[in-house]
C-alpha cells in the first residue's frame, strides 16, 4: 500500500499526517512504528489520521497515534499541526473544531501560529513526595487530555531527563497508566522552560504541547504565576499558554504556537 502523507511539526514536535475521510485506511499499530521510524520510514513523534467527525458538534475528527503505535487521547503540537493541515486540504478559510479522545478542540489562526483550546483540565495534585532509586522528590500533576507531571529544576540542561524520566513515567504511584514527565526550570514571571519525556514515545521530545500546558498551570499554583505563561521548549521555541482560574479550577485553557509543513510525499507501508 502507498500511502500519500504530509509531514508537519508543532515546535520540532513532528507528525505524519493522513487523508482518510474517505475511511479507506486501515493502519496497524506495526504500520504506524514504521512510519514514525526515523530510519526506515518517514521519522516522526505520532500519526494522525484527518477523518469525519462522528458527532454533531464537530466539523471534523482525527484518529492520533503515538509513535509507538499506541492511541493517544491528545497532543497541544499535533492539534496545531492536524489544525493547519485540515486548513490546507480542505480550503477553509475559518476557525473550526474538531473531535479527539479527549474531548471537542476548536483552532483559530494567525498565519502560521496557531491558538487550540484544551479540554477542561482534571486530577490536579500539589506537592507529591515520591522515592526514586537515588534520590526524594516532589511531583506535581496535572491532566491536559493526559495524563503529566511536573519536576521544578534549577537548571533544564542539567535535568538528567533520559534518566529520570523513564523512572517517573513508570513510577507505580503512577500507575497503571503511567504518566508524561515535565522537567520545568523558572525562568522568571510568567516564564519558563520546559523538557518532557513523553508517554507513547518513550523518550524526550523537542516540545509537548499538553505538558507546557500542564507545567504553566501547576507554575501558576506552586510559584504564584498568572495568565498568559510564556514556554520555551527544547527546539527553541516559545509557546503561550493561557487560563483562567474560578473556585480553585482552572478554565479556558488555551495554547497558541507554530505549526509548519516540512514536506509531502509517499511512502509505501
Amino acid at each position: 500500500m502507498v500511502l500519500d502523507f504530509t509531514k508537519m511539526n508543532g515546535a520540532g514536535n513532528d507528525f505524519v499526517l493522513l487523508d482518510n475521510r474517505a475511511g479507506r485506511l486501515k493502519l496497524t499499530p506495526p504500520q504506524i512504528v514504521r512510519l514514525c521510524d526515523r530510519h526506515r520510514g518517514v521519522g516522526a513523534d505520532g500519526v494522525m489520521l484527518l477523518v469525519p467527525a462522528r458527532g454533531a458538534q464537530a466539523d471534523w475528527a482525527w484518529d492520533f497515534y503515538n509513535r509507538d503505535g499506541s492511541a493517544a487521547e491528545m497532543c497541544g503540537n499535533g492539534a496545531r499541526c492536524f489544525a493547519r493541515y485540515v486548513q490546507k486540504i480542505t480550503g477553509s478559510n475559518h476557525d473550526f473544531t474538531f473531535e479527539t479522545a479527549a474531548g471537542l478542540i476548536s483552532a483559530s489562526f494567525d498565519g502560521a501560529r496557531v491558538t487550540v483550546n484544551l479540554t477542561t483540565p482534571r486530577a490536579l495534585e500539589l506537592h507529591q513526595v515520591v522515592k526514586l532509586a537515588q534520590e526524594t522528590v516532589t511531583l506535581h500533576s496535572l491532566n491536559t487530555g493526559v495524563p503529566h507531571t511536573v519536576l521544578f529544576v534549577p537548571d533544564a540542561d542539567r535535568a538528567m531527563v533520559s534518566q529520570r524520566g523513564p523512572e517517573i513515567r513508570h513510577h507505580q504511584h503512577f500507575a497503571p497508566q503511567g504518566t508524561n514527565v515535565n522537567f520545568v526550570q523558572v525562568l522568571g514571571p510568567n516564564h519558563i522552560r520546559v523538557r518532557t519525556f513523553e508517554r507513547g514515545v518513550e523518550g524526550e521530545t523537542l516540545a509537548c504541547g499538553t505538558g507546557v500546558s500542564a507545567a504553566a498551570m501547576i507554575a501558576a499554583r506552586v510559584h504564584g504565576f498568572s495568565s498568559p505563561v510564556q514556554v520555551q521548549v527544547q527546539s527553541g521555541d516559545q509557546l503561550t499558554v493561557s487560563f483562567t482560574e474560578t473556585h480553585g479550577q482552572f478554565r479556558s485553557v488555551s495554547l497558541t504556537g507554530p505549526a509548519e509543513f516540512v514536506f509531502t510525499g509517499q511512502i509505501e507501508i
